[in-house]
């Protein structure tokens, strides 16, 4: 799989020409991160590259920790929405920065069939199983092993899903690598192989704030979805089957479009994913189509000048405004995270897809093998 390398922003580089930094600038270090109430204990991976840059990953449900990112004038700021430590993790229900499994979104019912047989997820989504049952591959403790390359420093987590685990069938080996490049970009690379048919859809839950965590809302950043059309859903936030044209929509930024420009927009969707205000918490479909060559979305900060750019092999993204966060959830740092106070970039196969016949199929089978490929790329303009 070709990934995208890109020049090194003007900050980047002259930051590199400063500290005379190249791949030997990639380091990384590994310390104990607390234990969960069953004394299970948790390690933290730190990963740094020679511009300022740090990826802070914890074996506690395979999180984004940290993402230390500098802005326009080489201040950094960590830019992902979590906590201090494990047990705000272990009593949080927001996903935050947590690897998705074993399938990301919702499933109508938390049910699905294969091949005849009827298959139960625990629902913890009102009438609906989110993101693998409330016991997900978030709420599990992962092994972990450093990786390095010439390019690249990172940690791979490992994790056995045991047949009947959440409802769902086989023993499902499930593999996540963090890597972190000189070039800027987090790439979150996955696998996984099952004994039994099964379905699995696996995503990082991120929540960014590009003016830094817990520094207000993300209404003024500017995003850009490269996705023509996008996955309804009914009042229950289930896909209705249509692929819809964003045209003429608030789901439209497919050019650089403001969050907030349309967010309370009186349009139906919007309402289901927010009842109060509105808010964005839908599947685009992607016009990359699974090409992790082509810019699949980007997100810009005006006022601190930092750009997140995302490529993917998923078909869809959920793009997701923390339409529930209210100011009453204290983070990292003591910081409360307000309304509308981060976006996520969900890569993922759609949701529901194993109730949906026209979406693209999540079964995995013995003998193939699941992939995902996901890169963040930052830099500033």
């Amino acid at each position: 799989m070709t990934h995208p390398h890109h020049l090194l922003s003007g900050l980047a580089l002259s930051l590199a020409i400063a500290t005379g930094a190249n791949a030997a600038g990639l380091t990384s270090e590994h310390k104990p991160f607390g234990k969960t109430r069953d004394g299970t204990p948790v390690e933290q991976y730190q990963l740094r590259n020679s511009h300022g840059m740090q990826a802070t990953i914890i074996t506690y449900g395979g999180v984004l920790q940290a993402l230390a990112v500098p802005d326009k004038n080489g201040k950094v700021e960590d830019v992902v929405l979590g906590f201090d430590d494990v047990q705000g993790y272990e009593g949080g229900t927001a996903f935050f920065g947590a690897t998705i499994g074993r399938f990301g979104n919702r499933l109508a019912g938390g049910a699905f069939e294969l091949d005849g047989k009827r298959f139960q997820v625990p629902l913890n989504d009102g009438p609906n199983a989110l993101h693998g049952g409330a016991e997900g591959f978030d709420k599990k403790v992962w092994e972990a092993k450093p990786v390095k390359d010439k390019d690249s420093v990172g940690v791979t987590l490992t994790y056995l899903s045991k047949d009947g685990e959440m409802g769902f069938p086989g023993n499902l080996k499930t593999e996540v690598t963090y890597r972190l490049t000189d070039n800027n970009e987090l790439h979150i690379d996955y696998k996984a192989t099952t004994d039994k048919p099964t379905v699995v859809n696996l995503t990082n839950h991120s929540y960014f704030n590009l003016a830094g965590a817990g520094n207000g809302d993300i209404l003024k950043q500017v995003a850009t979805l490269h996705a023509s059309h996008y996955t309804p859903v009914n009042k229950t936030l289930i896909p209705t089957g249509e692929l819809a044209p964003v045209k003429g929509t608030p789901m439209d930024f497919s050019k650089p479009t403001p969050i907030g420009q349309h967010i309370k927009d009186d349009h139906e969707q919007l309402k289901f994913a927010e009842a109060k205000q509105g808010g964005f918490d839908f599947n685009w479909a992607l016009d990359t189509k699974g090409d992790i060559k082509q810019l699949a979305a980007e997100v810009h900060d005006p006022a601190s000048g930092r750009l997140l750019q995302l490529y993917t092999t998923e078909p869809g993204v959920q793009f997701y405004t923390s339409n529930f966060l209210d100011g009453s959830v204290k983070g990292k740092a003591g910081k409360t995270y307000a309304h509308w106070g981060a976006f996520t970039l969900e890569t993922q196969h759609f949701p529901d897809a194993p109730n949906q016949p026209k979406f693209a199929s999540t079964r995995l089978d013995p003998g193939q093998t699941y992939t995902q490929n996901t890169v963040f790329k930052f830099s500033v303009k």
